[in-house]
């Protein structure tokens, strides 16, 4: 892969994004100008001098989640719990990604739960790994099992849930152009998959704040 973004986009040297086998912004931005060109418009009128830059820093935040390590976030685990060995539930932790078949946006929530066996994570680590996975490039489905299977990995629970809701703006904008259709993907992993009233007790608490699910 970066042999062959070298070919294509030689570098110049003396640039972060060289080091990382990718692109340069004043490549980037040049490709912005490229498809405003295609699209009909003049990429040199007032309008629309500035929108490389501004296409360029909105990538920067669109997909951040290429520089972040998921794992990271849940190295740091605590161990004084008394005890506590019942689910642990996250749910309704908005993220907004990109459909790597159209580039548009998914919005959406998911739902995160696990059972811990001896040690927990700060609630704000799962929120994160979320937000790692969905600034990339993504497919609802993939997306759902990354953080379902970096959870269980990293907290080797005996069980996690994982529940993403979202919309696809590349079936309301295009295509069969239908807006309100809501996609709901899950994983089950451990107690989740094997223990049909631990599956129940998680979509019950979810759904008695985010409408009705049945899994």
């Amino acid at each position: 892969m970066t042999a062959r973004l070298s070919a294509e986009f030689p570098q110049d040297g003396g640039d972060d994004d060289a080091e990382l086998g990718r692109p340069t912004r004043e490549q980037a931005e040049q490709a912005v100008r490229t498809l405003i060109a295609w699209v009909g418009d003049d990429p040199e009128r007032e309008g629309l001098q500035g929108t490389p830059g501004r296409v360029t820093r909105a990538y920067e935040e669109f997909f951040a989640g290429y520089d972040d390590d998921p794992v990271a976030y849940l190295k740091r685990t605590f161990e004084e719990v008394d005890g506590y060995d019942e689910m642990v539930v996250l749910r309704d932790i908005r993220f907004e990604s990109h459909c790597e078949h159209h580039m548009l946006p998914i919005i959406g929530s998911v739902h995160v739960a696990y059972l811990p066996t001896n040690r927990v994570v700060g609630i704000s680590k799962l929120a994160r790994v979320v937000e790692a996975y969905a600034k990339r490039l993504q497919i609802q489905e993939k997306m759902t099992a990354q953080i379902a299977n970096t959870v269980n990995d990293v907290l080797t629970p005996q069980g996690v849930g994982v529940v993403v809701e979202a919309a696809h703006q590349c079936m309301t904008m295009r295509g069969v152009h239908k807006p309100g259709v809501t996609m709901v993907t899950s994983q089950m992993l451990g107690r989740f998959r094997s223990d049909s009233r631990t599956r129940r007790e998680f979509m019950s608490l979810i759904n008695q704040h985010a409408g009705s699910i049945n899994l």
